[in-house]
């Protein structure tokens, strides 16, 4: 089982009504589990760059802000290590122009 997001600096995992986003590195994932589904931001790292590749939810779980949830999460987690982020999911690299507070993570 992989790391909250949270743990990474020793915090406990942000939590949310859905539950907990964690890491899962064994598959190089990000997953929040939902009524018996499961939310994943998939990613590679490279040279300290944190490159998310895709991001999947189950459809009965569109359109709820689960995905926004799960990459935010995901992108705190990259800040707490110390890594930067690069969106080749669309989705991703959407939510970054959208939101500055995670400018700051683009190489």
């Amino acid at each position: 089982m992989g790391k909250a997001v949270g743990e990474a600096k020793g915090e406990s995992a942000n939590r949310h009504p859905w539950g907990s986003v964690r890491d899962n590195p064994e598959f190089s994932r990000f997953e929040l589990d939902i009524d018996g589904e499961t939310a994943l931001a998939y990613y590679r790292i490279d040279n300290d760059v944190m490159v998310f590749t895709s991001t999947q939810t189950p459809p009965s779980l569109r359109g709820q802000g689960v995905a926004s949830e799960l990459i935010r999460n995901a992108l705190e987690f990259a800040r707490a290590r110390g890594l930067k982020v690069q969106g080749d999911c669309a989705f991703v690299a959407d939510y970054v122009e959208k939101h500055p507070e995670f400018q700051d993570l683009l190489p």
